[in-house]
């Protein structure tokens, strides 16, 4: 919006400089006719300075006639003599100031003639411009207008663009995600199968495995443990060696201790005596035994430095090999107790492992009683009711042709029983509730349903019966999962259900009764 707007102004910027130009140029043209019309007139509005002159002239003249026409008498007079004379040069000057005064009427006819043609011609000179700025201005009127029109036409063109490539795009991505959604199903029906099998075959092989590795385990605890009883008495000599020899160490050190402390009492009580009788001697026997003792002092501070720090390098080296040899053992500990904590992992899994394929059987078993006990009840309840409403010829489907449709208004039985049929390669349909599977029915005909009892807007027993008035689906089997109750499988048989399902029920049944009711009617 903002782009349009600086570009319309600057059009109508443009068209406004365009004709402020021809303006300026038409007056430049114009100009010097102007100029000359106005030198034609100069002389009518030039101030007067000849017309004064011209009529002083003629006051003059007249003032000059009525002088002589006032003194006509007296030069009558003195001049009688010459009267036809003077009347002849009054007669002309009359005739001359008649004709100035003709004249000067002309020249101020033709100057106001020429004021009023110029005029009108300045007149017409300005209507002309300003026809031609009017209509120079509603040409940039109608060109400003043309690019706002060019400026729609064009947004809309964009819009109706954008649109469309919006429209197809949202077409391609419908298309994309049915395609997708469609392939993950494939895809996830495929891994269901798969997954089944692997993890059969999983199951199968960590139960040897866990077997294998048990008993390689105890072998090699049973090593570890003889391995670690030798590494604890190894390392107990060791230690009683290294404390005897700590020891050792440590009294030999105490002992050289006490000598040398013994020799220093010694040395300094003999250094008092030889000091007492220096003192009785000479200076020079005094300054000698001084000599002689700072030496020995030195000697011997020497030698025990050199004692003490043998001893602590033993010291520091027996100690450093107690803590090496406790790290060592440490380790050894750790190794041993983290193969102890594996192995009773091993045997805690190996336990599971053996408690979940017993539990696995036990429920094999209470299945396969629980499919045994529904045949018989199936069967007993065929024998004393009446048969249930003719179903068609169904030809014998296999699974990825068959479809199952499961309406129930709990989500979590919707995905666990599609995901149960999807394992077993069936095509799966889900209804919300007895309204939805109608509006579905309505376009997909399921080769089997299997629905629930209670469900909002239309239940199982109304949706059944919706199904059985329909000629077109009155062929159906119809499975119906409700709770185990004589009069609920009464109602269900009276409405035309195939098979009543108990909850909860194994769902290897459910599979079983699928596969039988596709069968044929010869089966049912």
């Amino acid at each position: 919006m903002n782009e349009s707007m600086l570009l319309v102004a600057a059009a109508v910027f443009a068209v406004f400089l365009v004709i402020s130009f021809f303006v300026a140029r038409r007056s430049t043209r114009n100009r010097p006719a102007r100029h000359a019309d106005w030198k034609h007139i100069e002389p009518v509005d030039r101030p007067s300075s000849e017309e004064a002159a011209r009529r002083a002239e003629t006051v003059q003249a007249i003032e000059e006639v009525t002088r002589h026409e006032t003194e006509a008498p007296e030069a009558a007079r003195h001049e009688v003599e010459r009267p036809a004379e003077e009347e002849a040069r009054r007669s002309a000057r009359l005739q001359a100031a008649e004709e100035a005064a003709r004249r000067e009427a002309e020249r101020r006819a033709t100057e106001e003639a020429a004021q009023r043609d110029a005029a009108l011609q300045a007149a017409e000179e300005a209507a002309r411009q300003a026809a031609a700025a009017r209509a120079m201005q509603e040409a940039a009127q109608r060109e400003v207008q043309r690019l706002a029109a060019e400026e729609a036409a064009r947004r809309e063109s964009e819009r109706r663009a954008a649109e469309e490539a919006a429209r197809q795009a949202a077409a391609q991505e419908a298309a994309q995600r049915e395609a997708q959604r469609l392939a993950a199903e494939e895809a996830a029906r495929q891994e269901s199968k798969r997954r089944a099998a692997e993890e059969a075959a999983r199951q199968a092989a960590a139960a040897r495995a866990a077997q294998e590795a048990a008993q390689r385990e105890a072998q090699r605890l049973a090593a570890e443990e003889a391995a670690r009883q030798e590494s604890k008495r190894r390392a107990a000599e060791e230690a009683a060696r290294q404390a005897a020899a700590t020891r050792a160490a440590h009294e030999a050190t105490q002992r050289e201790a006490q000598r040398l402390a013994a020799e220093e009492a010694a040395r300094q009580e003999s250094k008092r005596r030889a000091a007492e009788e220096a003192a009785r001697q000479a200076a020079e026997a005094r300054a000698a035994e001084e000599a002689a003792r700072r030496e020995a002092r030195r000697q011997a501070i020497e030698d025990v430095a050199r004692r003490e720090a043998a001893r602590r390098a033993e010291e520091e080296a027996a100690r450093q090999a107690i803590e090496r040899q406790a790290a060592e053992e440490a380790d050894r500990r750790a190794a041993a107790k983290r193969a102890a904590d594996d192995a009773a992992r091993l045997e805690r899994e190996r336990r599971a492992i053996a408690e979940a394929l017993h539990q696995e059987e036990r429920e094999l078993r209470i299945i396969e009683q629980a499919i045994n006990r529904e045949n018989e009840r199936q069967a007993a309840e065929a024998a004393r009711r009446p048969p249930p409403a003719p179903v068609g010829q169904i030809p014998a489907k296999p699974p990825q042709q068959t479809i199952v449709m499961v309406a129930d208004d709990s989500r979590v039985v919707r995905v666990k029983t599609g995901r149960l049929l999807s394992a077993h390669a069936y095509q799966v349909l889900t209804a919300e509730d007895g309204l939805d599977a109608a509006r579905q029915i309505e376009g997909t005909v399921p080769d089997v349903l299997v629905t629930d009892v209670d469900m909002p807007g239309l239940d199982g027993f109304q949706l059944s019966r919706q199904i059985r008035a329909d000629p077109r689906t009155a062929h159906v089997p119809i499975i119906m999962v409700t709770s185990d109750n004589d009069e609920l499988r009464s109602q269900a048989a009276a409405v035309g259900v195939n098979v009543v399902l108990g909850k909860p029920y194994p769902e290897e049944l459910l599979i079983n009764h699928i596969e039988r009711l596709m069968l044929g009617p010869a089966s049912h």
